[in-house]
């Protein structure tokens, strides 16, 4: 049994319009579907399942929950019964509960955060097919983003009062579905306290991330571009479009992404991550950065402010 990949978010927005015209003008996406509720379904170029992306109307932003993908329907079993037995509560939903999906196990992660397990979701193909495909399509559009790459949850995190739901999350995602932790910072007075860690079920640094701060929520959902190039272009685009720009192009020394940031209407944070930056293979060892390099491990080539990591939705 296994966890594959990330399947999907769904994020609150308020305005579910200008959302939608930012995934789909900026970002690059494309609308798949739109359900009797309001929310809407969307996908990058190349991806197969039909959306990585729900949108949801609201009058807050954040996120609603995350969904991995499994590999197959009787995974969800054996996983659901691991996690049970960790102590968390585990919620069996009927084929069809999640748009286009087959049945799915839900749960909260130790930080609070809702996660979802699926093995089938309908596929669309991307969108140059699978026979001699083209490098990339005609119709690509905006930032041309490839796929929804990683996210990062923001977890409770007060020491003094022996909380840290980084290193919970960290612990539960690894020892009861099999994550591995690819980087790690550790600080506090003897260097033994998590405060923050990058986790992968793939050959990529991270798939998830946990980061720490006064309560829980969304630090941002990252979209994959092919290099630096790539995100020079990400960012001449929001500029363009007179978007909202988060912080300027940069590299981060924590997983060795090319990366630039920009922020939705509603306040959600999207990251553009460029670049493999290191094969992250089971044998890999693990790395570790400490707090007195935090500031070097977010932004390697500096020019950033410690604010990046205290607004979040």
């Amino acid at each position: 049994m296994s966890v594959l990949r990330l399947g999907h978010v769904q994020l609150r927005v308020m305005n579910i319009d200008e959302a939608i015209e930012h995934y789909v003008n900026v970002i690059g996406m494309t609308v798949i579907a739109r359900g009797s509720d309001g929310k809407a379904y969307l996908k990058c170029w190349d991806e197969w399942d039909a959306y990585s992306l729900i949108l949801e109307p609201s009058d807050s932003a954040g996120l609603t929950h995350i969904a991995f993908k499994v590999a197959a329907d009787a995974d969800l079993d054996a996983l659901a019964d691991r996690i049970a037995s960790s102590g968390a509560d585990v919620e069996h939903l009927p084929a069809g509960s999640l748009h286009a999906c087959g049945r799915t196990v839900a749960f909260r992660l130790p930080s609070g955060h809702q996660m979802i397990l699926f093995a089938e979701k309908d596929g669309l193909g991307t969108d140059v097919g699978n026979l001699n495909p083209d490098p990339w399509p005609d119709s690509i559009h905006g930032i041309g983003a490839h796929w929804l790459d990683h996210l990062a949850l923001v977890c409770e995190f007060d020491p003094a009062r022996g909380l840290n739901t980084v290193a919970d999350n960290a612990a539960f995602l690894r020892d009861v579905l099999d994550f591995k932790v690819t980087e790690q910072c550790l600080g506090g007075p003897d260097g033994s306290v998590m405060i923050a860690a990058f986790l992968t079920r793939t050959n990529t640094p991270h798939d998830i991330a946990c980061v720490p701060g006064p309560s829980s929520g969304l630090h941002h959902i990252a979209f994959f571009l092919d290099d630096w190039n790539g995100i020079l272009r990400a960012a001449d685009i929001v500029a363009k479009s007179k978007k909202q720009p988060s912080l300027t192009p940069n590299r981060h020394g924590m997983t060795r992404g090319a990366t630039f940031y920009m922020f939705d209407p509603s306040g959600n944070r999207n990251e553009t991550f460029a670049g493999l930056g290191y094969l992250a293979t089971a044998d890999r060892p693990l790395v570790t950065w400490t707090e007195d390099q935090l500031d070097r491990g977010l932004f390697f080539l500096g020019g950033e402010d410690r604010t990046f990591v205290e607004v979040y939705s």
